[in-house]
């Protein structure tokens, strides 16, 4: 599946594989949030509530699109977070991997504390 992600100065697409965490995304496509930032990272609420799935990862690689569910939130690395060692992407804590950002995700360094971000089918 296909999605993109929108904010005030830029977007971006995202190629998803076929997870439960997914289709649960999908079926609550179009949403809108408000992005926070932590580090390199984007992260927004979702309403979603999907279960911690077997595959959850905590370091990732930048532009991976997780799931974070204690936070219940789409998180976006693109770089390392406060908690991270040397250079990795290291999610506040295991996340469902839902697929990769089509392009480069240091695109992600615009979005802003606060900003709209809209979530859509491509």
């Amino acid at each position: 599946m296909e999605i993109r992600f929108s904010w005030p100065a830029g977007q971006l697409t995202a190629t998803l594989d076929d997870t439960p965490t997914t289709t649960a995304l999908a079926a609550a496509l179009p949403l809108q949030a408000t992005a926070h930032t932590w580090g390199e990272e984007v992260y927004f609420e979702t309403g979603l509530t999907p279960a911690l799935e077997a595959g959850a990862r905590q370091v990732v690689e930048p532009g991976t699109v997780a799931f974070w569910t204690e936070g219940n939130a789409l998180a976006l690395p693109y770089g390392p977070t406060p908690i991270s060692l040397g250079d990795e992407s290291r999610l506040a804590s295991p996340c469902n991997v839902l697929g990769r950002i089509d392009g480069d995700p240091r695109l992600l360094a615009t979005v802003r504390n606060g900003d709209p971000i809209r979530v859509e089918k491509a």
